[in-house]
C-alpha cells in the first residue's frame, strides 16, 4: 500500500525552506557499525499486555509492509520532495504491539542511546513508516541503515536514523534535540523549531 502526503493548503514548501542539490547528511556522532546478528527491534513501555515486543533482524524484515511517498523537511530549513520510503508503518506496530490506552506520546530509540519524542498520534499518523528502504533501495548507512524511523509531517530530527525501538509513554518526555533546545512538537507548518518558541 503506498499513502501520499498532501501539504495543506496545496503550498509547495513550508515556511523558511528550500530544495538542495543532493540529500544532506546531518546526524549527531558517528555512524554505527552494523551487526545483523546482534541487532534488534523493540517496542516496550506501557504496552496494553504489559510485556515487550522484541523482533531479531530476519523477523523484522518478514513484517507487513507499506510504501509511503512524502516530503522531507530538515530543521535546517532543506526539503526534500516526494521521497519513496519503503518500510513498517507505526500504525502496524501499533497492531502487532498494541500501546495501553493511556499512552500519548512514544520515545523512539536509535544507536547510542540517541532519541526523539513523539506524541501517539504523530506515532500512528499516515505515512509514519520505520523505513527499510528510500526511493527504491536500502537506506544508506549514512542516511540510518538498517531501519529509519520518518514522521514526515515533522522536522526530520524526529525522524530517528538507525533506529532500535519505540518506547510507549503516558505523559511526555523530551528526546535528545528537545532537552537542548529544539521544539517539543517540530512541526515544519508552523515553523516549531526552538523550544523558547512552545507555549
Amino acid at each position: 500500500m503506498t499513502r501520499e502526503m498532501t501539504p495543506p493548503d496545496d503550498m509547495a514548501l513550508p515556511p523558511g525552506q528550500y530544495v538542495p542539490r543532493g540529500f544532506p547528511v546531518l546526524h549527531y556522532g558517528p555512524v554505527p557499525r552494523f551487526r545483523p546478528e546482534k541487532w534488534d527491534f523493540r517496542v516496550f513501555g506501557a504496552t496494553a499486555s504489559g510485556e515487550d515486543h522484541r523482533w531479531d533482524y530476519d523477523e523484522f524484515a518478514k513484517l507487513p509492509r507499506s510504501k509511503v511517498v512524502a516530503d522531507f523537511h530538515c530543521v535546517t530549513k532543506f526539503t526534500i520532495p516526494g521521497n519513496l520510503w519503503e518500510g513498517v508503518t507505526g500504525q502496524t506496530f501499533a497492531e502487532l504491539a498494541p500501546p495501553h490506552p493511556d499512552v500519548t506520546h512514544v520515545m523512539v530509540w536509535a544507536e547510542y542511546g540517541y532519541s526523539a519524542n513523539i506524541r501517539i498520534g504523530d506515532f500512528l499518523a499516515d505515512g509514519t513508516i520505520l523505513a527499510t528502504h528510500h526511493n527504491g533501495e536500502p537506506i544508506t548507512p549514512e542516511h540510518g541503515f538498517p531501519v529509519r524511523m520518518v514522521v514526515p509531517h515533522l522536522y526530520a530530527w524526529k525522524s530517528v536514523k538507525w533506529a532500535r525501538g519505540v518506547e510507549y509513554l503516558i505523559g511526555n518526555q523530551r528526546g535528545f534535540w528537545e532537552e537542548r533546545g529544539y521544539h517539543n512538537i517540530a512541526d515544519p507548518w508552523q515553523e516549531q523549531r526552538y523550544s523558547y518558541q512552545e507555549e
